[in-house]
């Protein structure tokens, strides 16, 4: 796992952010958090994630976002003495491989065996749910290579697959019905059944509107 401070000034407080899958810094920098150093979490070709990087904050919201919701779940459940102000999951589950409670796995091997130039344009037009979206996405210049990202998912799947759904206490989430990953019933699904409060919003998985209100 790759971290960087977004902005890193002495505040008191800290917003730890979880990117999804593909993630990198200038999809996010954009948002700034107000009175908040802002630290953001990508690139997971491993969970080796520092407790250190927390220490000497007073509070910390973790706000993570699609697969970042079970890897935020993942390497949190077992720090302990951190205050936490809010944990909020955007459009993901701690089940992200799941026929009922996340995606569908033949839609995750599927995108998984498909990955090249081809398969991630397609899958990036069904993560920005429209034309103007995808021009959005595609303003902020990714660069990561293909090949990079076909690790990075193949290491999620094998480690979502391969360990137990992990246990960690969210306090909301947030959920786009008009979602093409993370189908948004599959989402409602999830959290009814952890007794996570979720909020519904008219957006698609990849979202500028919902960034905003979480980040």
């Amino acid at each position: 796992m790759k971290t960087e401070y977004l902005i890193r000034n002495g505040n008191p407080e800290l917003l730890l952010f979880f990117s999804g899958w593909g993630g990198e810094p200038n999809l996010f920098s954009d948002h700034a958090p107000g009175n908040a150093d802002f630290l953001l979490c990508y690139d997971y070709r491993s969970l080796e994630f520092s407790p250190e990087l927390l220490s000497g904050y007073g509070k910390i919201k973790v706000a993570a976002w699609s697969l970042g919701v079970w890897v935020a779940s993942r390497v949190l459940q077992d720090l302990s003495g951190v205050d936490y102000s809010e944990k909020i999951a955007v459009n993901g589950t701690e089940m992200p491989v799941s026929d009922l409670y996340g995606i569908p796995e033949a839609v995750f091997k599927g995108t998984l065996e498909r990955l090249d130039e081809s398969g991630l344009a397609k899958f990036r037009r069904r993560m920005c749910g429209s034309r103007e979206g995808l021009e959005n996405f595609m303003s902020h210049h990714p660069g990561r290579q293909v090949d990079d990202l076909r690790d990075e998912l193949s290491f999620l799947y094998d480690n979502i697959s391969g360990s137990p759904a992990p246990d960690f206490a969210w306090d909301r989430a947030v959920i786009g019905s008009e979602d093409r990953i993370f189908p948004a019933a599959n989402q409602m699904a999830a959290w009814a059944a952890a007794s996570v409060p979720a909020t519904v919003y008219d957006e698609p998985h990849y979202s500028e509107m919902l960034f905003r209100n979480v980040l």
